[in-house]
């Protein structure tokens, strides 16, 4: 396929351009800089100069693609609701252009959206909250709107993704630890973040693309949970300081705007998507990559 990357130059972009160019696929990789271009040229993919929220633009180079996955977001969590109604409205627009046809769009959103119904690990059948509720929902409410109207979209829910240079929100806790001289975890911190190695990511992205269903959620789940203790007890390793239980009514002094997800088990599962797309999980272990980090560099 012809497939339109956004996010091309970030993180998951990173390793899904060729992942998707080593499968046969021609990339068209969006890129709002100079270094952004020579990076994309580099990996072998097409360069279309843009910037997400252009509509315009990103209508322009939708119409000559087979496919679409889109995995910009602007992770500026002072601007949530802003950046989150800001990727509806780029849902809304690549939907409408691949709208009246069999080309497939994939889209991102995330494990953490998804309110388990049994009170297990969060499965794919799994409605997620509504984005008044948390404003990042609005990128599958714009999914469900294109769904309804006859578009083949697939939402890919990520988990905490992750190699030895980027743990996403886990960068947050090194950070608030390097701050405070010491690694907190909420009571007995056995609440639990899901997570997955990017390769094992990107691999799902490009399984959704070539066979995914049409309004099929998929789970980019490596592990079901892995506990906020264990994961303060290597970062607490890596940067020398100590590792403490604070109580929950400390949790807003130490952890800030993450108080709330600190202490929630967030665990969710992946068998239906394994079972639908034949993926299966093989990079190295959230815990791994955080011990083989380079914690100077952070």
């Amino acid at each position: 396929m012809r497939v339109f990357l956004t996010g091309a130059t970030g993180f998951i972009g990173s390793y899904l351009v060729p992942e998707l160019i080593n499968a046969g696929h021609h990339v068209v990789g969006l890129s709002r800089s100079d270094a952004g271009t020579e990076a994309l040229t580099r990996a072998g993919a097409e360069v279309f100069r843009g910037e997400v929220n252009d509509l315009s633009r990103l209508r322009l180079a939708a119409e000559a693609a087979d496919g679409v996955i889109h995995a910009a977001f602007n992770h500026d969590f002072s601007r949530l609701k802003q950046n989150s109604e800001a990727d509806r409205k780029v849902i809304e627009t690549l939907g409408e252009v691949l709208a009246g046809s069999d080309r497939p769009l994939v889209i991102s959103s995330g494990t953490g959206l998804v309110r388990s119904q049994t009170g297990g690990p969060a499965v794919e059948a799994d409605d997620h909250v509504t984005s008044a509720e948390f404003a990042r929902a609005a990128s599958e409410e714009a999914a469900d709107a294109v769904i309804a109207k006859g578009g083949r979209v697939m939402v890919m829910r990520l988990s905490q993704v992750h190699d030895t240079r980027h743990q996403g929100r886990i960068a947050q806790h090194i950070l608030l630890s390097r701050r405070n001289g010491r690694v907190a975890y909420v009571g007995d911190g056995k609440n639990r973040l899901p997570a997955v190695h990017v390769s094992d990511a990107v691999r799902l992205y490009r399984l959704a693309l070539e066979k995914g269903q049409t309004g099929a959620r998929y789970h980019a789940v490596g592990e079901e949970g892995v506990a906020l203790r264990d994961i303060a007890d290597v970062i607490g390793a890596g940067l020398k300081i100590p590792v403490e239980s604070i109580a929950p009514e400390e949790a807003p002094e130490y952890f800030g705007w993450l108080a709330d997800l600190a202490q929630i088990d967030l665990s969710a599962s992946s068998s239906l998507t394994r079972e639908q797309l034949g993926w299966n999980s093989t990079g190295p272990d959230l815990l791994t990559d955080l011990r083989n980090m380079d914690y100077s560099a952070t």
